[in-house]
């Protein structure tokens, strides 16, 4: 904060005296935490603004990025997982599992760079980064762009702000998909094995009924509990996602302060997110008697 030039002995000291940086480090910690307490995460050492209401300003846009790439992820993993469970030791299950391996192992930031090499600038299918085209100018409402261009009513807008949207999601979702597919697999798999399935298919029931009401239903429970687990690996991979796209989300913010020191904004922004990491898992946790209700009367 003071710059690397030789400053003044006084109003170095007045500075450690009003940031607490005087005080022996226990007593240091103890009062961070009572700040936590009341959600006081401190203020920027660049911007002076304080460290919540950077992240809630930015925070639209990182939800919005994951619940894309989550969408993404969980609509087409399922069923490549149901395919490839229905296809067992055949060579679409084969061919499934080894795409789904491949884009388990692609590092976040090497996919991100060859999307951008191949359908941005050879192809020139969607923008290279950005959550906007600079042509449009849209009041911020919600904070979720797709909504807010919406409710502006600009021509194009939305259009804009979907095609910036569309590889970021595909970036970010990789890994989360090949996850779900692998697991929708697994589980399916597991179940289909089941003495009710075997009755199910005794009764004569339709191929598409056992799976899709009496197999899937009790498959999901693992797959549910992958889902909530990616959250934590959705935003931690919007770390680098935001970084290569300029997406203007709390993983750029973090990675902006990191080259300026700006030490509150790492902790409470490391804090946040850990803190929404934890409230996604135990929703998780009660979806679980939603969908098998002997779960809800077990407890």
């Amino acid at each position: 904060m003071l710059g690397e030039r030789r400053i003044d002995p006084a109003y170095h000291a007045a500075m450690l005296e009003r940031l607490g940086l005087n005080r022996p480090l226990w007593e240091q910690y103890g009062l961070y935490l009572g700040q936590i307490a009341r959600a006081d995460f401190g203020k920027s050492i660049v911007t002076n603004v304080p460290v919540i209401e950077e992240f809630f300003a930015r925070f639209p846009a990182t939800i919005e990025l994951s619940l894309s790439a989550m969408l993404f992820a969980v609509v087409l993993g399922i069923p490549i997982g149901i395919f490839a469970a229905l296809r067992r030791g055949r060579i679409g299950d084969h061919m499934t599992i080894g795409a789904a391996m491949i884009g388990q192992s692609m590092p976040i930031f090497w996919w991100g760079q060859l999307l951008i090499m191949l359908v941005s600038i050879n192809l020139g299918w969607t923008p290279v980064s950005g959550r906007i085209s600079a042509a449009f100018s849209v009041p911020s409402e919600t904070g979720f762009l797709l909504i807010d261009t919406l409710l502006s009513g600009k021509k194009g807008a939305f259009g804009s702000a979907l095609s910036h949207l569309i590889l970021p999601t595909i970036v970010l979702g990789t890994i989360p998909l090949a996850i779900i597919a692998r697991m929708t697999r697994s589980a399916v798999i597991e179940v289909l094995s089941e003495d009710y399935i075997r009755t199910a298919k005794a009764k004569g029931l339709r191929p598409l009924r056992i799976v899709g009401v009496h197999a899937l239903r009790n498959a999901l429970i693992p797959v549910v509990t992958i889902v909530g687990l990616q959250t934590g690996t959705l935003l931690a991979g919007a770390v680098l996602t935001e970084t290569i796209f300029s997406w203007p989300g709390i993983g750029k913010w973090i990675v902006g302060s990191l080259d300026k020191r700006d030490y509150p904004v790492i902790q409470g922004g490391v804090l946040v997110i850990a803190t929404v990491v934890m409230c996604v898992n135990l929703l998780v946790d009660l979806i679980y008697g939603w969908i098998n209700p002997r779960i809800r009367r077990a407890r």
